[in-house]
């Protein structure tokens, strides 16, 4: 599986060029050339169908993997064909970093109104944006819990009418991260009571959640390590190194979720993700195929013919 959504809104131009030896354009790395690559793949396969595999590949470009996406693409597949996989892989990130570990995240739409009015003549009423700025102040002096990684982020707010106007409505977008299940919890206890201590004030407040990515749950150990070993021996035969394992919020959270063995594999390098000065390196696309085939054809078993 590889994405064919970006993180920047489909209103945005997104330029290409090619300098220096990289491929610059946002999202380039996040995930087109990954998708690309997949269909590349995907090309080869139907052009020379193998015979005598273990089992079928399915080959999938997928959307809604980014930001508020919430995984919908990968929710959908799973949904359909959930109960015939027994491994996943998606092409994503860079090969220095290989996920087999889910971090899950709930995230969160927090809309305040008040009464509003002018600055001047209707001064002492409550400002939703004070509100708000009250409500950011509580939600950062909340300490992680220990064990695993957990951190919080509000990633935008807006809200207010003028700067003679007392604002009547705010908005911000908050979320939180943990690659452990019960921190998950611990998380969604302490907004619920910051929450509760709001309820005084004299202002509404509109919680919606607008994301929901599980952790992993019990996934058979054998199994896990198993394809974790043949991802980081695809990388080490194509880059000459051992990528570093970690935990990430990707698509493989809902197979994970699911009990099915899975890693994120990067096949090219870059920088500057999530960034309109994204880039590919040129020379990371030949070792980067080999990636994509090598993890795709050893799935195919060790009888398969072309």
């Amino acid at each position: 599986m590889a994405h064919s959504d970006v993180v920047f809104p489909d209103t945005d131009p997104l330029p290409l060029s090619c300098r220096d030896g990289k491929i610059f354009c946002p999202g380039v790395g996040d995930d087109t050339a990954h998708a690309v690559m997949l269909m590349a793949v995907a090309k080869y396969l139907a052009a020379d169908p193998p015979k005598n595999t273990d089992c079928g590949v399915l080959l999938i470009v997928n959307s809604c993997e980014e930001g508020l996406g919430n995984l919908k693409g990968c929710r959908k597949i799973m949904e359909r064909y959930g109960d015939r996989i027994t491994e996943f892989v998606t092409f994503d990130s860079h090969p220095r970093n290989l996920v087999n570990r889910a971090v899950g995240s709930h995230r969160y739409k927090i809309e305040i109104k008040t009464e509003g009015g002018h600055s001047y003549g209707n001064f002492g009423r409550t400002n939703a944006i004070a509100v708000m700025a009250l409500l950011i102040n509580k939600l950062y002096s909340v300490n992680p819990p220990e064990g695993g990684k957990t951190t919080y982020n509000v990633g935008t707010i807006s809200g207010g009418t003028s700067v003679n106007t007392i604002a009547q409505n705010a908005e911000m977008l908050y979320e939180y991260r943990s690659d452990k299940y019960e921190n998950l919890e611990y998380m969604e206890n302490r907004f619920r009571e910051i929450l509760e201590s709001f309820a005084d004030e004299d202002a509404e407040i509109v919680v919606t959640k607008v994301g929901d990515r599980p952790c992993g749950t019990e996934v058979d150990e054998k199994r896990q390590t198993a394809l974790t070993s043949k991802a980081v021996k695809a990388i080490e035969e194509a880059y000459g190194f051992t990528p570093k394992q970690s935990s990430g919020s990707t698509d493989c959270n809902i197979p994970l979720s699911m009990g099915i063995p899975s890693v994120c594999v990067g096949c090219v390098r870059g920088g500057g993700a999530h960034t309109r000065e994204e880039f590919i390196i040129e020379d990371s696309i030949k070792p980067g195929l080999k990636v994509a085939f090598g993890m795709i054809l050893e799935a195919l078993g060790d009888n398969y013919e072309r």
